[in-house]
């Protein structure tokens, strides 16, 4: 049986399957708090005031770092399961730092915001 992607199933071992499905639990995660991002962005774009320039920048920051969020969960997926099938280390979460700064500046962005109303 042939599986997809080949990178991940034509390495290795086959882990304990508790492993593999905790990874795969991980990356819905990712994906979900992807897709509320996105919603926020689309939110704040549809019901801000029309016009202003900082609301599009909140917008914008959050689509950006939910769209960033929601690429690089697969990638990580990808790696964690190399890493389970080869016995190595697991990769860290570089893309928590990725949503972290994402959200601090749609943080800064909307505080501004706030304050200039």
């Amino acid at each position: 049986m042939s599986r997809w992607p080949r990178s991940v199933y034509g390495v290795g071992e086959e882990p304990d399957p508790r492993f593999s499905m905790a990874n795969e639990r991980t990356f819905l995660a990712w994906l979900r708090t992807s897709i509320a991002l996105m919603a926020a962005g689309v939110g704040f774009a549809a019901l801000g005031p029309a016009g202003n320039v900082l609301d599009l920048a909140v917008a914008c920051a959050l689509l950006v770092t939910g769209i960033a969020c929601s690429l690089s969960a697969f990638q990580h997926w990808v790696a964690c399961e190399r890493s389970l099938r080869l016995g190595e280390p697991l990769p860290s979460p570089w893309m928590a730092a990725v949503l972290g700064i994402g959200l601090a500046v749609t943080g800064v962005l909307a505080g501004i915001l706030v304050l200039t109303r």
